[in-house]
């Protein structure tokens, strides 16, 4: 939710950002001998036209994070048609790992499990439970960076594992890594995760992390990188117990990090 917050700033940042780079390369003359990558999202989709969605599928952005990544997107594919460029946007789906940033929500799910593992949290709050994401592991999708600049032509591509999972079921995987079953109850903001062993309420809904304008779902068809530079993810939804074992071993040894 970030973004709109933030709004003008994610435009100057993610946006003309990314021309203020293109534009250094060209001015410096290096167009002959720079290669750039530029870190789409999967957040261009937003308002899903089709599922699953690829290289093809038409955008349609849903907060200025993905508004100010679809100016980026469009300046990259300009200066390589324009000035030859070898210039390539990877439409990167969701890819956690333990160094995640503590303000995603993977992250935050992660730490406040390993917290209350190790009994110095109690409760944390989310926004929408329901929201669905493709999931996968950072280190495979750098690799992945890394292949697209090893190619002839630049072209641009979609990084993602094919499986979704909701955030609910994030938080459940989580749980159950450290033994506890999280039952929901109640509906909407006044939903509640409690622990079946204990009967403590671990999870709550607060609505100020919701987006004014939500991304539902999302679900990439990584085909193309699949048989044009030989990638397939090798970590898919496991990747739950590696943040969550990370983060337990990070508290104990600092629980103010």
């Amino acid at each position: 939710k970030i973004s709109f917050d933030l709004a003008e700033y994610t435009a100057d940042v993610d946006g003309v950002g990314t021309l203020r780079l293109l534009d250094a390369i060209k001015t410096c003359g290096l167009i002959n001998s720079v290669k750039f990558y530029q870190a789409s999202t999967s957040e261009l989709f937003g308002k899903v036209q089709e599922i699953p969605q690829k290289e093809t599928t038409p955008f349609y952005p849903r907060s200025p994070y993905g508004a100010a990544k679809l100016y980026a997107y469009w300046i990259v594919v300009n200066f390589r048609e324009a000035y030859n460029l070898f210039a390539v946007n990877g439409i990167l789906f969701n890819h956690e790992s333990p160094r995640r940033g503590a303000n995603f929500v993977t992250r935050k799910i992660s730490r406040s499990v390993a917290k209350i593992h190790l009994g110095q949290l109690d409760c944390f709050s989310l926004g929408n439970l329901d929201a669905k994401r493709d999931w996968g592991h950072a280190r495979d999708y750098v690799e992945a960076m890394w292949l697209m600049l090893q190619t002839d032509e630049p072209e641009d591509f979609v990084i993602a594992t094919g499986e979704v999972h909701s955030v609910r079921e994030f938080v459940e995987k989580s749980f159950k890594h450290i033994g506890k079953t999280i039952v929901w109850e109640g509906k909407n903001e006044n939903e509640v995760g409690r622990c079946k062993e204990t009967g403590k309420i671990h999870v709550t809904v607060n609505h100020k992390y919701y987006r004014p304008t939500e991304v539902d779902f999302l679900q990439g068809d990584c085909t193309k990188a699949r048989q044009k530079l030989n990638w397939k993810p090798r970590v898919t939804f496991d990747l739950v117990r590696e943040m969550v074992d990370a983060d337990v071993e990070l508290m104990r040894n600092n629980p103010n990090a």
